[in-house]
């Protein structure tokens, strides 16, 4: 199993959703979070008074999934999060040893 942890921008979230859903993921955990990277913020004026914002709105998905749909997750994330511009976000993959589903006790590929 493999866990992905991607940060993206808020405008592209129901893209990935829905194709990730299209393509069978059934679990998610969503979070808005601030962050900064290459952008490194974004310059606006507020009455009157230039004002620098490094920290920036981002979106953190998390999912677990086997190994086998890997290539072809990151393959949707990467299109549906793709706006050519920097901010666009990364991807991270980590492996998962095990995974229990409280309610049942299944464990393993069968608890995601």
């Amino acid at each position: 199993m493999k866990k992905i942890e991607c940060i993206i921008r808020p405008t592209k979230l129901e893209n990935v959703k829905e194709a990730l859903g299209r393509f069978g993921v059934k679990g998610m955990t969503i979070t808005n979070v601030f962050g900064c990277g290459l952008q490194l913020g974004r310059t606006e004026v507020y009455r009157g008074t230039e004002v620098n914002i490094n920290l920036l709105p981002k979106i953190k998905l998390e999912l677990v999934i086997i190994d086998e749909n890997l290539d072809k997750v990151i393959s949707i994330i990467k299109e549906e999060a793709y706006s050519g511009q920097i901010g666009d976000g990364k991807i991270f993959i980590s492996s998962i040893d095990d995974a229990v589903r409280i309610r049942t006790g299944e464990t393993g590929d069968k608890a995601i």
